[in-house]
């Protein structure tokens, strides 16, 4: 008995080929008529348009750019930002945009649309300070002191040189001047403005680190515990020690040799308390402070503002995230 072969259904493979065809071009005409809809980066009303990539870069947009920029940011509150996937139409806005304010190395997806877009008008945080190397730490490292007489200890991480420049005041203060730089290129007639509006920012910048270097002087300890090694630079400014369940990226997991460290580690150094994050899972935080016996509290980098956040933007979070390092290090 012959068995003649099934031939495949070919309508069926010409209606998907077309269907994929046709979803392309579609996506085509919608990035062209964004583009056409505002070529030279400005509102209807005439504001310069600035895209921001997530919180920390929106809110420095937003506080220099003031009344003369309509600011859109592309990591929606309670969005992990490292996670970000964009869409169609956020990659064409970026085209659009009279100016870009983001940080490079957090978010791939975003520094290659922005690569791509061509945009002329764009200020990288990570080009406007000295971004360092931060991480979890390994067994045998050797310890130091800060110039206040802190001991420290060098940190290392296979995820090389660590984003978070914005949770360091100082730090913070040396990327608004440079976006201010770029929104006054893009928008000449205003630059006055945002010259004036990065000075008031970083006055406020220095205040909030002035209370830090007040708030965590008379300290019992040095060494806090947290979910990913997002508070390097601000460990380094105050002579703290940051110790990481995982690396700087907050999805890393931690092996087992690292949980058992911390575990010496944090009977060796007095820790009371294991910080977890907003944006991120708590789970494995909560199980080391449950196997401890320590207690939880929140430490907030700041990357996103949500209804779970202790504070309404940067300067409200970061004095949340002092309170909660005092209690934990039994500041006097």
């Amino acid at each position: 008995m012959n068995v003649r072969p099934i031939r495949p259904i070919r309508p069926l493979r010409r209606i998907t080929t077309a269907a994929v065809a046709l979803a392309a071009t579609l996506g085509l005409v919608s990035l062209t008529a964004c583009s056409a809809m505002s070529s030279d980066g400005r509102t209807k009303d005439g504001k310069l348009r600035v895209v921001a990539s997530f919180y920390p870069m929106e809110f420095l947009a937003k506080e220099i750019g003031g009344e003369h920029v309509a600011v859109t940011g592309l990591t929606k509150p309670g969005v992990e930002p490292h996670d970000l996937e964009l869409t169609p139409r956020q990659t064409g806005s970026l085209a659009d945009a009279g100016a870009i304010v983001y940080l490079k190395g957090i978010q791939p997806a975003v520094d290659t649309a922005i690569k791509q877009s061509g945009n002329k008008h764009v200020a990288d945080a990570a080009a406007l300070t000295r971004l360092e190397e931060h991480g979890t730490e390994v067994e045998g490292d050797e310890h130091g002191h800060d110039e206040g007489g802190h001991e420290g200890h060098e940190h290392h991480d296979e995820g090389g040189t660590d984003p978070h420049v914005w949770l360091d005041p100082l730090k913070y203060a040396e990327v608004a001047k440079g976006v201010a730089r770029t929104l006054s290129e893009a928008d000449p007639d205003h630059g006055r403005d945002y010259d004036k509006n990065a000075a008031a920012l970083a006055d406020r910048l220095r205040a909030l680190d002035r209370k830090y270097t007040e708030g965590l002087k008379n300290r019992a300890s040095d060494t806090f515990i947290t979910t990913h090694a997002a508070f390097g630079y601000l460990a380094e400014r105050y002579g703290l020690d940051q110790e990481a369940i995982g690396g700087v990226d907050p999805e890393s997991e931690p092996s087992a040799a690292r949980m058992k460290d911390l575990h010496a580690l944090a009977k060796d150094h007095h820790v009371g308390t294991v910080f977890f994050e907003t944006l991120a899972s708590p789970k494995t935080a909560r199980t080391l402070a449950k196997d401890l016996g320590l207690k939880t509290n929140v430490l907030d980098p700041v990357e996103g503002i949500t209804d779970d956040s202790k504070g309404s933007d940067y300067f409200a979070v970061m004095e949340s995230n002092l309170a909660a390092l005092q209690k934990a290090l039994g500041t006097k």
